[in-house]
């Protein structure tokens, strides 16, 4: 069977379609990811992932947050769980297609659904300053 023959794709397929985007991921870091209950790919009969349009998206998304906002496992789950089962992650839908200003950092987030992120230069400042 070809992979345009069915709608799901194989972790392998998964890696090569991701790979140019994030030439850091692996397949044991995507399993690591769902090990970590970040994803939950729905399995085959004999216990192959099958990963959907949706999954690859989720994984795209969670990738991001891990490199252009720094965010660690923990919160990227948490903000994962937040949004009720089967809505949309931020940056899926976008309107009008431009990334939102996070009020607190001015750095822009895809679709500004996620949560702004406390620039750590401001909280360094601040530390800064109040140790004085």
């Amino acid at each position: 069977m070809r992979v345009e023959d069915r709608s799901f794709l194989s972790i392998g397929e998964v890696l090569s379609l991701l790979k140019d985007e994030f030439p850091d991921v692996t397949i044991s870091k995507i399993r690591f990811l769902e090990s970590q209950g970040l994803l939950d790919p729905e399995r085959t009969p004999s216990g192959y992932r099958k990963f959907y349009e949706t999954d690859v998206e989720r994984l795209r998304w969670i990738l991001r947050q891990q490199r252009e906002n720094f965010l660690p496992l923990k919160v990227i789950k948490g903000r994962l769980r937040g949004s009720p089962e089967g809505a949309e992650l931020p940056g899926d839908g976008d309107d009008d297609g431009h990334a939102s200003e996070a009020p607190v950092t001015g750095r822009p987030i895809a679709g500004g659904g996620a949560a702004p992120v406390p620039d750590s230069r401001a909280l360094g400042h601040a530390a800064v300053a109040a140790a004085t």
